[in-house]
């Protein structure tokens, strides 16, 4: 098993030809290393006796041989990403240069780092919570503006600082309800139970507010996944090729040309969608545009919004009928294309009959579209994103654990008012304050640890 007092080294930029690539060493050992292939412009000078947060001009040897030309910048333990002697040597991005500088470093003493290792020591050595470490992965890995500015939040420990705040108010009522268990001639703590149930109730108050973003923080680091529905030849994939601005999908005018489902992420504005183009619903008795037609309903079942295409240059019939049933109960938005046609179907007619909210677009001229964006944002933000401090939570991870806080506290309340002894209900503060621990990492196991650094880029 790797020590965590190891000295690791990883390439932290993507392995490929470009202009410069990064190698990142951290440990008690990194400074010694650095000495040992780093060779200054300057004579004598050493990467141990610098001053920290500066950047040297030099050459990478392997013992007389000169591998590239190179920037190495010192940072000092305690003051960098892991608390640990760190350098970071610039070279050319060549892959073969990258790796074999990497190579050496191996050579003097280091070893290959695990996968978000480098992030984990911070962790570990308290530089950063579990949360922000969380949100460190999130960054790399946004998908949309949006998720970009919430993950960068969360780094800045908006999360932490939260619930820093409710679990030091119920250590400090746990604290005094302890001390009267154990001393009760000096600390009477009958009168206790009023204030005890105004400060759950305050709990309560504050991990509801971050549960209530849980919902639209995983839209926001997902994407929303987006299907699209809709007749043969309503213009579906017409509408695809519109948001993706390239002809992804075949358009034709054969009815049925599409038979399975199409996917595609894409940004509307600042938004993320997971689209998935499906087969066109009608009654048929073909057998594998049938089989589209089942795989696009149940896709439609499992999404979070459906974009339901009309043609308004032919009547409504059976199958838009069969539709608008599926649609009723689902978030969903009706799309009446081909808008530059002659309309046979008002938009006053399809409001009624969906009860949805109704726009005109075209696909073809890809007018509308602005229109769509701005909806989606008002259907699952109320129109904006940018709230000050507020922080969305991504994590299904965090969103137990504030669950079963949640859970813990509403036990409280049930003791309180069931009138039971005061150690029943401390028993159950205790595991509300641990739950919310397991947000931060102050309450997690090593195996747990482990399996969220393992989802972690290389030297990161």
């Amino acid at each position: 098993m790797n020590s965590s007092t190891d000295t690791i080294a990883a390439i932290a930029t993507a392995v490929n030809n470009s202009g410069i690539s990064i190698i990142r060493i951290s440990g008690m050992d990194a400074l010694e290393i650095g000495d040992m292939i780093f060779q200054s412009k300057q004579a004598n000078k050493k990467l141990s006796k610098v001053q920290s947060h500066t950047v040297h001009y030099g050459y990478i040897k392997d013992e007389d041989v000169i591998i590239d030309e190179v920037l190495a910048i010192v940072m000092k333990g305690p003051n960098s990403y892991t608390r640990e002697d760190v350098i970071e040597i610039d070279c050319h991005g060549g892959i073969l240069v990258t790796r074999k500088i990497l190579e050496v470093i191996v050579k003097k003493g280091a070893r290959i780092a695990e996968p978000g290792e480098f992030t984990k020591r911070a962790f570990l050595n308290g530089r950063i919570d579990l949360s922000q470490a969380e949100a460190v992965s999130d960054i790399i890995n946004a998908k949309s503006n949006y998720a970009l500015k919430n993950s960068v939040k969360q780094l800045k420990g908006n999360v932490y600082n939260k619930i820093k705040e409710v679990r030091e108010g119920i250590l400090h009522d746990l604290a005094y309800l302890e001390a009267g268990l154990d001393d009760p001639e000096h600390i009477d703590i009958s009168e206790f139970k009023d204030e005890l149930i105004v400060n759950i109730a305050g709990y309560k108050k504050e991990i509801k507010k971050l549960l209530d973003t849980a919902g639209n923080g995983k839209l926001i680091k997902e994407g929303i996944k987006t299907v699209i529905m809709g007749k043969p030849n309503a213009g579906k994939s017409s509408l695809l090729n519109a948001l993706m601005g390239s002809e992804r999908a075949i358009v034709t005018d054969v009815p049925g040309t599409t038979r399975d489902t199409l996917e595609e992420t894409l940004m509307i504005g600042e938004l993320c969608l997971n689209v998935v183009d499906t087969a066109g619903i009608r009654n048929t008795s073909d057998l594998v545009e049938s089989i589209g037609v089942k795989r696009a309903k149940s896709m439609g079942e499992d999404s979070d919004l459906i974009l339901y295409v009309v043609d308004v240059s032919v009547p409504l019939d059976e199958n838009d009928e069969e539709i608008i049933a599926f649609i009723r109960e689902k978030k969903a938005v009706v799309l009446l294309n081909k808008s530059d046609l002659n309309m046979v179907i008002s938009i006053e007619e399809i409001r009624e009959k969906t009860q949805k909210e109704v726009i005109l677009i075209s696909a073809k001229q890809s007018s509308g579209l602005e229109e769509l964006e701005k909806l989606i944002t008002d259907m699952y933000f109320n129109g904006v994103l940018e709230y000050n401090d507020e922080v969305y939570i991504t994590n299904l991870r965090q969103e137990e654990a504030l669950r079963k806080s949640l859970e813990s506290l509403c036990m409280v309340e049930r003791t309180i008012q069931d009138d039971m002894p005061e150690d029943l209900y401390a028993v159950d503060m205790m595991n509300g304050y641990e739950a919310l621990g397991r947000i931060t990492g102050e309450q997690v196991d090593e195996d747990l640890i482990n399996t969220i650094f393992q989802e972690f880029c290389m030297g990161k």
